[in-house]
């Protein structure tokens, strides 16, 4: 009997892993379908057995592809679809070039960023509307310089999908080995309006260093514009008053996307009684995972 029980169990498991795993019939949402011979379709699941999938396309009707010969399948966002042709997801839409929207990361989502080689951080969705993000200069590998370390921790509030999202969090840093210690940083509201690949966003922030809080807030404006498969239009500003001080920093540039990678590059002026006209350059790059 004990034998027989086993072999049941085992045949079980068997027939349990080799189960179809292709999504079922669902003409609400959009499927990019790959073949073992290249061709790629998009479009709307219909109807599908353990030998046939029934696709609606755009370009080419109702389709019929064999189980067989499918490579893979996945869910796309429709409005990546343009003219028949599946536009790059962008890597970061979350953030412009550093300053953070409405939108967050989905969970298990992240992405790694580097600017200027020194500057790290990985950033990881640990619900949908939750996430965390860990930075680094790593100065120490300089002589064991004092080195700045960070957390970001942010929550994202979808009020009207994809056309309205709310976000709070904050920058919350230290500098390893310093005798002062203490803590930096800032902490956050945000408002974003439009889709992941055009918004406008409206940030407010105060500043905090020491155990003191700055008094007056900084002020952020943002944009992001989508002006091809793989290219976007990013503007970042803002309006700091540093004890009395107050002058801002404009920005414009863009990013580049190639599948799970983007670049950023642009520059920022800062404006006010500064002096000398000075641009700061802005470069960049994203490499996103867990999508």
């Amino acid at each position: 009997m004990k034998k027989l029980l086993l072999l049941f169990f085992v045949s079980l498991a068997c027939q349990l892993s080799g189960q179809d795993t292709l999504p079922r019939a669902d003409t609400t949402r959009l499927w990019q379908v790959i073949t073992v011979d290249g061709n790629e379709y998009f479009g709307k699941i219909l109807d599908r057995n353990s030998e046939e999938l029934r696709l609606k396309t755009e370009a080419l009707g109702v389709i019929t592809i064999q189980v067989k010969n499918l490579k893979s399948i996945k869910e796309i966002r429709p409005e990546l679809v343009v003219a028949g042709e599946l536009w790059s997801e962008n890597p970061q839409a979350t953030r412009y070039f550093w300053a953070p929207n409405g939108y967050g990361l989905k969970g298990g989502e992240g992405y790694y960023q580097n600017l200027w080689v020194f500057f790290n951080q990985v950033s990881v969705g640990i619900t949908d509307n939750a996430s965390i993000g860990f930075g680094i200069v790593p100065l120490f590998l300089f002589g064991g310089a004092p080195t700045p370390v960070w957390i970001t921790p942010k929550v994202s509030v979808p009020v009207v999908e994809n056309k309205f999202n709310l976000g709070a969090g904050a920058l919350i840093g230290t500098v390893l080995g310093e005798d002062t210690g203490g803590f930096f940083g800032i902490a956050y509201g945000v408002s974003t309006f439009g889709s992941r690949d055009k918004n406008f966003n409206i940030g407010l922030g105060y500043g905090f260093a020491g155990g003191e809080w700055a008094r007056t807030p900084t002020i952020n404006l943002s944009a992001m514009i989508r002006i091809g498969r793989k290219g976007y239009l990013l503007t970042e500003n803002y309006y700091i008053d540093a004890g009395g001080t107050a002058f801002g920093l404009l920005s414009l540039g863009g990013r580049t996307v190639w599948g799970n990678v983007a670049l950023d590059y642009g520059g920022f002026i800062p404006a006010g009684d500064v002096g000398t006209l000075v641009v700061v350059p802005w470069l960049g790059i994203t490499v996103s995972f867990g999508r």
